[in-house]
C-alpha cells in the first residue's frame, strides 16, 4: 500500500488549494476592520432586539413588586390580638 494516513484514495476533479497556519494571520484588520464593523451590526440590530428586553424586564419588575405586595399580611387583620 505505502501511503499514509489520510491518503488512501484519489480524488479525481476536485482540486483542493491549502495555506500553512504558520502563513496564515489570524488577526489581520481585526482593528481596523473589525471593531467598525461590531458598532455597525449593534448599530443595525439594536432596534429589533432592545425593545422585547425592556418590555421583558418592565413585566417582569411590575410582577415581582406585585407578588412582594400580595404577600405581606394585612395588619388589620391582627389588630385585636394580644
Amino acid at each position: 500500500m505505502g501511503h499514509g494516513f489520510g491518503e488512501l484514495y484519489k480524488l479525481r476533479g476536485i482540486i483542493m488549494y491549502r495555506l500553512s497556519p504558520f502563513e496564515q494571520r489570524a488577526f489581520a484588520n481585526a482593528i481596523s476592520k473589525g471593531v467598525p464593523n461590531v458598532f455597525r451590526r449593534i448599530r443595525e440590530e439594536i432596534f429589533y432586539v432592545l425593545p422585547p428586553f425592556v418590555v421583558g424586564y418592565l413585566t417582569y419588575d411590575v410582577l415581582t413588586k406585585k407578588h412582594h405586595q400580595l404577600m405581606r399580611k394585612n395588619p388589620a387583620d391582627y389588630e385585636n390580638d394580644e
